[in-house]
């Protein structure tokens, strides 16, 4: 079989040039007028992690959720997600604090718990947060029964964290547990995307966005 030879592509290889681009485009086409100084740079992340400029308009945020969970990682708050994409997506050196990443998913006593009580291994798993719960930042980026279970659970009394960013995705319950979220009568700062859209990856990137901004833009 003859060899075909490759056409000589030309592309972008230069990480640091590729964000500067990528977030400079998404600035000039998404509107961000609408969002608090704040959470700019946490959008142009959410954009940038689906390719999306219209999510802006589905984004729903309580006042100061942006300072109020970078304090939190300021002051080492421990991040804790319902699913090991969530966490792999988080850039660890963008914490500030060298903070936690927790997803107790894979946990061996998961599968038992979440038969015992009738519901998904992701919202089982929050069980196991504990006391670690309280002043965390939590980060829901797949399953919208983790979000139902750790409102329900926050409603008996588990501890509050700092915020919560919901970004639950699906076709079953994921619009309404962050119709729930947006609703919470608990006082607990909020960021998230509202109907079906969301995902392990704009989760993590509203993360890094919370945590760091956008520090690749004056990167060399």
């Amino acid at each position: 079989m003859q060899e075909t030879a490759s056409p000589p592509y030309t592309y972008e290889k230069d990480p640091a040039a590729i964000y500067r681009q990528s977030f400079s485009i998404v600035r000039e086409e998404a509107q961000l007028d609408s969002l608090p100084p704040a959470l700019r740079p946490v959008a142009i992340r959410l954009i940038h992690s689906c390719g999306m400029v219209d999510i802006v308009e589905d984004l729903a945020w309580s006042e100061g959720v942006g300072q109020v969970a970078h304090a939190a990682f300021q002051a080492g708050a421990a991040v804790f997600t319902d699913v090991e994409m969530v966490a792999n997506g988080i850039i660890r050196r963008l914490l500030p604090a060298r903070n936690d990443v927790v997803c107790t998913l894979n946990r061996d006593e998961v599968p038992d718990l979440a038969r015992n009580i009738g519901t998904t291994r992701s919202a089982a798993a929050i069980d196991l947060w504990d006391e670690r719960l309280c002043g965390a930042v939590v980060a829901i980026g797949n399953a919208p029964t983790a979000l139902f279970h750790l409102l329900e659970q926050i409603g008996k009394g588990a501890p509050k964290p700092a915020a919560i960013l919901g970004f639950a995705v699906g076709f079953v319950g994921a619009a309404e547990s962050k119709d729930a979220l947006i609703a919470n009568p608990f006082g607990i700062p909020y960021l998230a995307i509202r109907g079906r859209r969301g995902g392990s990856a704009m989760a993590a990137a509203a993360v890094n966005g919370l945590a760091a901004g956008l520090p690749e833009e004056t990167a060399g």
